[in-house]
């Protein structure tokens, strides 16, 4: 029954977190020559939770995290683009820490590239503009140092969070 209720708290925290690190990063002014650039600060908290619990529970807070954050502080499209990109991310990142062959920075790596491209399918089925394409390679750029700076910060948090989890199992 602990082991149930630390769960449940450890996921509470980083839904919380996720949502809170969505709101800081849509605070952060975007360049105005290439909109759309984020940060992915929330996959901090689903890299964690990626590696410390499951990918289930990274798959829920990362859906609970989308929805509820563009019903909050954004619109419904937002949700579709925010939707379409946490999925396949998440999808990639999850098939790649299975393999346990790729640590945190080449999960998030790869997570924010396929944020990236599953955007971009949904901006070109939204606009009905296939010239879209032309923005991935500065997205895949742009994503690619995003995702190594998350990766690293992830992989920090993932080594203090199991350090962490350990000791409560001691108890």
């Amino acid at each position: 029954m602990k082991q149930r209720t630390s769960k449940v708290a450890f996921l509470g925290i980083f839904t919380a977190l996720a949502m809170i690190l969505s709101y800081i990063e849509s605070q952060i002014p975007t360049f105005v020559a290439i909109p759309g650039i984020k940060l992915g600060l929330p996959n901090i908290a689903i890299i964690v939770v990626l590696y410390c619990i499951g990918f289930k529970e990274a798959t829920l807070i990362n859906l609970v995290r989308v929805i509820l954050v563009s019903l909050l502080f954004s619109s419904t499209l937002t949700m579709a683009y925010g939707l379409a990109g946490a999925t396949l991310s998440l999808i990639v990142m999850g098939l790649l820490k299975k393999s346990n062959f790729f640590s945190p920075i080449v999960v998030s790596v790869a997570g924010a590239i396929s944020h990236n491209i599953g955007q971009i399918i949904v901006a070109i089925f939204v606009t009905q503009t296939s010239q879209l394409m032309y923005y991935l390679p500065i997205l895949l750029f742009t994503g690619t140092i995003s995702g190594v700076i998350i990766g690293l910060i992830g992989a920090q948090v993932v080594k203090k969070t199991v350090k962490i989890m350990n000791k409560e199992d001691e108890k």
